[in-house]
């Protein structure tokens, strides 16, 4: 058996890197699509099935790593494949579950300490963070687990008081009773998807995070989405969502191959509509599959449905253009040039655009403009809530009747009708809806601390991140009627600590930024399991961060985000300091004289 001479490091780096993803931590790389992020050699391959109890030989911290990816593949054989790891006399100490009850506890890896005992096995301790409980319907649900640390022991599969054998590999002894799962394993033997459920309103599709394993045939790829719609939502986005009518369920399992897919459900009901929704549903849940459904309804079919022309005929998103850069320069909003990228005028009229701090501007349905801004109030230190919405350019504004010590960039909620805009924002530490006429309403929120510092809304007007108390949340909202509830917020679990700013980068990932010991970006999930270290020397704490929520509707370029630290802009993609040339139309600044930094960037979409 080896016997490493580092206890703490060989372990836990090789553990940390993986699981903090193969992109290194002061690069400006961003990889898209749903296949989860680069990796360089030797770190991180996906594959289908993680490694037998054997592959590793005798080698302490591999053979760990690997009964950390055990479980993961199919649920029905979790234990099965988990045991294989356990010293057979140790086997019963892992109680068996079965179908739905199989659950795996994620987690991530902080460090490891290996003990050598006087009997030549050895005592391994893990500390771990954990992440959530990976069910058998693809869901990533909120820690049950509260430990931070297991015990567990090795010794030698040959190990019976005669000749060791290295080649005959390790076993566990007094296993945890609990099927554990790395993040790392998750991130390399699982595929993230995104999956659809119509609004409450049944007016756009929401997304919501599921996790299929490798193992799973690719011609069972139909059958599973099929099953996890029929399931319903993600216990926190259920208050924004409506899953298939009750009681539905798959008649056999999904057929088909060579491009055409046959789904038969036992669904009450014959609403012409709400079956036509259901293929909009699938068809979108099933991302980028070519070929042709076959949908049927207690064995009655529908017409045969092209599934990409079905994507594209029934857009995720009514109205979303290729994003333009614009930032505050002394008060007053102006557009950002780069190469390459489009470059618009300000929707505003001059006589709207002055005593600007931040604002969020965003495009509606009907091609109407929806500013809303921070403006400095009547007195240093005090500011109020603008908004003004019409035909571009935007020349009257509303002001909120109250002033605040603190004002968060306010945010759009998106909808894909008429109805007037309504949006987001904090003000001292409490989080308001707003109005066309900057009208501000308290949004209780059902949380261990009340106060909030930041909100970011998706692109689908229906889920929110929230960062209260120093702690990371997201949120369902329904927008029923004229107001705005939000569901029971779901933190998410992060390396990424003391959160300041967060904005949605894509539709199942968050840009966030915090602390790693040091000022830093990160994406990180909807449910906080994966995350990419995007920037991690920052060298000052973020106040302000915007990112354009890439999806599948636009075909626009990747990882853009913006933000400020200590008073100065940055962008990403490549990563470089805004400057003041970058901004349009400003006045030539006196010879002598130190130009202004421009602020606040943000994004218009």
């Amino acid at each position: 058996m080896r016997r490493p001479t580092l206890l703490l490091g060989a372990f836990g780096v090789l553990v940390l890197l993986g699981a903090g993803c193969s992109i290194p931590a002061a690069s400006d790389v961003r990889v898209d699509g749903r296949g989860g992020a680069a990796t360089e050699a030797g770190v991180i391959s996906r594959g289908s099935e993680p490694p037998t109890r054997t592959a590793s030989g005798s080698v302490n911290e591999t053979f760990v790593r690997n009964f950390l990816s055990a479980a993961a593949g199919e649920p029905d054989r979790a234990y099965e494949r988990v045991k294989a790891f356990i010293a057979p006399e140790d086997k019963i100490r892992l109680q068996d579950k079965k179908g739905s009850e199989v659950a795996l506890n994620v987690v991530r890896l902080r460090e490891a300490v290996y003990t050598l005992n006087s009997d030549s096995t050895w005592t391994v301790k893990i500390a771990v963070q954990q992440i959530g409980v990976l069910r058998t319907n693809g869901t990533l649900a909120p820690p049950v687990a509260t430990e931070t640390e297991y015990e567990f022991g090795l010794r030698s599969a040959s190990f019976t008081g005669g000749v060791n054998d290295d080649r005959a590999g390790l076993y566990i002894i007094n296993p945890p009773n609990v099927l554990l799962l790395s993040d790392t394993a998750l991130r390399q033997y699982y595929q993230d998807e995104t999956i659809y459920f119509w609004s409450s309103d049944r007016t756009r599709l929401v997304p919501d995070q599921r996790y299929r394993p490798q193992a799973v045939p690719v011609e069972r790829r139909v059958n599973e989405v099929v099953k996890w719609l029929v399931g319903g939502p993600s216990d926190w986005l259920r208050p924004a969502v409506v899953g298939l009518p009750d009681r539905t369920e798959l008649i056999n399992n999904a057929t088909g191959g060579n491009g055409r897919w046959e789904v038969n459900l036992d669904m009450s009901g014959d609403d012409q509509t709400g079956i036509d929704q259901v293929i909009t549903q699938i068809a979108w849940s099933l991302g980028d599959l070519p070929g042709q459904l076959e949908l049927k309804i207690r064995n009655n079919a529908q017409p045969v449905v092209d599934l990409a022309e079905r994507r594209e005929s029934q857009t995720l998103y009514p109205y979303v253009a290729s994003p333009q850069r614009y930032g505050v320069y002394d008060g007053v909003i102006h557009p950002l040039d780069f190469e390459g990228e489009p470059s618009g005028t300000v929707p505003l009229a001059p006589e709207a655009n002055h005593n600007v701090v931040s604002a969020s501007l965003g495009l509606a349905k009907d091609r109407r403009i929806l500013a809303a801004m921070v403006v400095t109030g009547t007195s240093k230190n005090r500011y109020r809530l603008a908004v003004g919405t019409g035909a571009d350019p935007v020349s009257v504004l509303s002001r909120s009747g109250s002033e605040y010590s603190s004002i968060s960039r306010p945010v759009w909620l998106r909808t894909v009708d008429s109805r007037p805009g309504r949006g987001l924002v904090v003000a001292d530490g409490q989080l308001y809806r707003f109005d066309e006429t900057a009208r501000m309403f308290p949004v209780p929120l059902n949380l261990p601390s009340a106060e909030v510092t930041a909100v970011a809304a998706a692109l689908d007007g229906q889920r929110v991140a929230l960062i209260a108390g120093g702690r990371l949340y997201v949120a369902a909202v329904n927008l029923d009627g004229a107001g705005v509830s939000i569901g029971p917020p779901r933190e998410l679990v992060a390396s990424l600590t003391n959160p300041t700013a967060v904005d949605w980068g894509r539709e199942d990932q968050l840009v966030v930024a915090g602390s790693v010991g040091q000022p830093a970006i990160y994406e990180i999930s909807v449910d906080g399991a994966l995350e990419t270290p995007l920037r991690t020397d920052l060298g000052a704490k973020v106040n302000h961060l915007t990112a354009y929520p890439s999806n599948r509707g636009v075909r626009a370029p990747t990882g853009a985000y913006m933000y400020e630290a200590n008073g100065v802009a940055y962008r990403s993609s490549p990563f470089e300091r805004i400057e003041p040339g970058r901004v349009r139309d400003i006045a030539p600044v006196p010879a002598g004289v130190r130009p202004s930094n421009p602020t606040a960037p943000f994004f218009l979409y």
